[in-house]
């Protein structure tokens, strides 16, 4: 049996178990070691083959792709430092658990650690930020090897996708020559043409008697709070909702929990609390016996600090992944149970409460806030805060609104209010760079209806390349682009009290004209002038198509001013309905 047949037939059985598994996208970039891999893969009639030249970009864009789907998407690669540049992504995967199938092509064993040109160390590359490695065998057609690869392939998916999700990485040493056989035979597997081995799964719970005792404990506790980071789970909101009704409890809402806007209840949602829980006396007044968190731990360091200062109070930590996400060792119970499972079931077990005084606290300062909020319709010039408040206002129903870090996403979080409109709200949390973001957002663009991305100055120019995804596969996608000319969020940290080379370190305007690099890809630019002509250009935007860049130039220390004269001026509001509460 020759070289070629083995090659084909072993690439071929591989690719098809992972289409079997429910891989249907991969991104590709292009090389030379993984060409066979590369040319079977676009052979195959059932596998959506997505080409990116820089590997960094890819892999963001297969995360963007993964986050929107739900559901495993592959990578690869050829060896050497293509398969370094995964590396940011795959950190992001893990920590934000989105599963993702890393394939990289690599030298055979007789070529590594002798100077073979383009051969790096690839064995467990990417150390403890994959939740599995595996290297594989080489190349045969025999029915050993062919199970074993098959299985290998079919585990590595179940792996990724297994609470909690997580990349996986297969590394593929692959002898000269690399061109396979392509004819109408190549996906004709013999044995087990249907997949090789289904893996049932089953979610996390507990026995019934600890959610007996959880339920007691929460029946009799009227100051309790629910507070939710973020969940990727389309039947969690209703489900949360509706243990929050029955036990009276106010949600503390993060952005990405995806609670703050769709169909469900927004009856016990609290949105606002990232400025209200800067205020001493609301903190007291507001104080819990009783914390349910369920999700990752949420963007507001206000929220963070208030829970560090209940560290006396009973805080369950709900995860389906079985992880253990208490940074601050603040729980007093940790709950290996799926989210929503948990929600439906400890309401069987608790008779729903009529009215709560503690839960009414919490919404009545919760509309205080929202109502003082309209004071920002007032500021003129060009505002973040007045951007994110109005967000809910511009963007169109059923649209994904993809968020940038450092000051974008708190500013979403203290600013993005409740409504109906079903927005689905991403970020890449995980590691929280700002690498990867245009790249991530364009791969989830590929599934939806309509995809707007807020970012800063500098998180679009460390990611500006990954527009020529969008140049090369027709994406829509509109970019908000707030341009404070450096790193805003450093005005808000302890650095800013040091002037001296503060703007050399921390501030690092860059000065850039990116009109003429969004033109590069084909795109369009628009620098927005005030707000009607935002209003104007976010009516034209509905039903766009193409890069559609809006920069607004806002000012740092402007910005800086109106967050802390804004926080000030609610801080004294909320002060006197307190006292006078009391």
């Amino acid at each position: 049996m020759n070289h070629q047949e083995s090659l084909t037939a072993y690439i071929a059985a591989i690719v098809s178990e992972l289409i079997f598994s429910g891989v249907t996208d991969v991104v590709v970039s292009p090389g030379s070691r993984s060409t066979p891999m590369a040319m079977i893969m676009a052979e195959h009639p059932d596998l959506k083959v997505h080409i990116h030249v820089d590997e960094r970009s890819a892999a963001f864009f297969a995360l963007g792709i993964a986050k929107s789907l739900n559901k495993p998407v592959a990578l690869l690669c050829t060896s050497g430092t293509a398969a370094a540049n995964y590396f940011p992504a795959i950190v992001e995967a893990r920590y934000a658990r989105v599963p993702l199938i890393v394939l990289t092509a690599d030298r055979p064993h007789e070529l590594r650690e002798v100077g073979a040109p383009q051969a790096i160390d690839q064995i467990h590359l990417y150390g403890k930020h994959v939740k599995w490695f595996s290297e594989m065998a080489l190349p045969e057609k025999s029915n050993e090897v062919i199970r074993y690869a098959r299985t290998v392939c079919a585990r590595a998916v179940s792996i990724a996708t297994s609470a909690p999700s997580g990349p996986v990485h297969l590394n593929f040493p692959f002898r000269e020559p690399l061109i396979p056989k392509i004819n109408d035979e190549l996906f004709q597997l013999h044995e087990r043409p249907n997949g090789y081995v289904k893996v049932h799964r089953g979610d996390l719970t507990i026995a019934d008697e600890p959610f007996q005792e959880i339920a007691e404990k929460l029946s009799q506790t009227e100051r309790g709070i629910i507070v939710c980071g973020s969940i990727v789970d389309d039947v969690f909101p209703e489900a949360v909702t509706r243990l929050a009704d029955t036990l009276k409890f106010p949600i503390i809402a993060d952005p990405l929990s995806q609670l703050r806007s769709g169909k469900h209840s927004l009856e016990n949602i609290v949105e606002s609390y990232d400025t209200f829980l800067r205020n001493d006396d609301a903190k007291v007044f507001l104080k819990p016996d009783v914390v349910l968190r369920f999700g990752a731990m949420p963007t507001s360091k206000a929220l963070t600090i208030f829970l560090k200062e209940n560290g006396s109070a009973e805080q369950y930590v709900i995860d389906g992944g079985g992880g253990w996400r208490d940074p601050a060792s603040l729980s007093t119970n940790m709950v290996s149970c799926n989210e929503t499972l948990f929600c439906e079931k400890l309401i069987t077990y608790i008779n729903e409460k009529s009215t709560s005084d503690f839960l009414m606290d919490w919404k009545k300062v919760n509309q205080l806030t929202k109502d003082q909020m309209t004071s920002l319709r007032d500021i003129t010039e060009l505002s973040e805060g007045r951007l994110f408040y109005q967000l809910a206002e511009i963007l169109p129903e059923g649209a994904t609104l993809f968020v940038g870090n450092s000051m974008p996403i708190r500013d979403l979080d203290s600013f993005f209010l409740t409504n109906n409109k079903s927005i689905k709200v991403m970020a890449n949390r995980g590691a929280n760079g700002i690498d990867g973001t245009v790249s991530t957002a364009l791969g989830a663009a590929l599934n939806s209806q309509s995809l707007y991305l807020v970012l800063g100055d500098l998180t679009f120019f460390h990611d500006l390349n990954g527009l020529l995804a969008a140049k090369l596969y027709n994406i829509n996608i509109n970019i908000i682009l707030v341009n404070n000319n450096g790193g805003g969020i450093f005005s808000f940290l302890p650095q800013s009290e040091h002037p001296n080379n503060f703007e050399l370190l921390f501030g690092t305007p860059l000065g850039i004209e990116f009109e003429h690099a969004v033109k590069m890809f084909n795109g369009n630019f628009t620098k927005i002038k005030d707000w009607d002509h935002l209003g104007s250009e976010m009516m034209k935007v509905v039903g766009s198509t193409g890069i559609n860049v809006y920069e607004l130039v806002t000012n740092r220390e402007m910005n800086l001013a109106e967050h802390r004269e804004f926080w000030g001026f609610v801080s004294r509001e909320i002060s006197n309905f307190v006292k006078g509460e009391q």
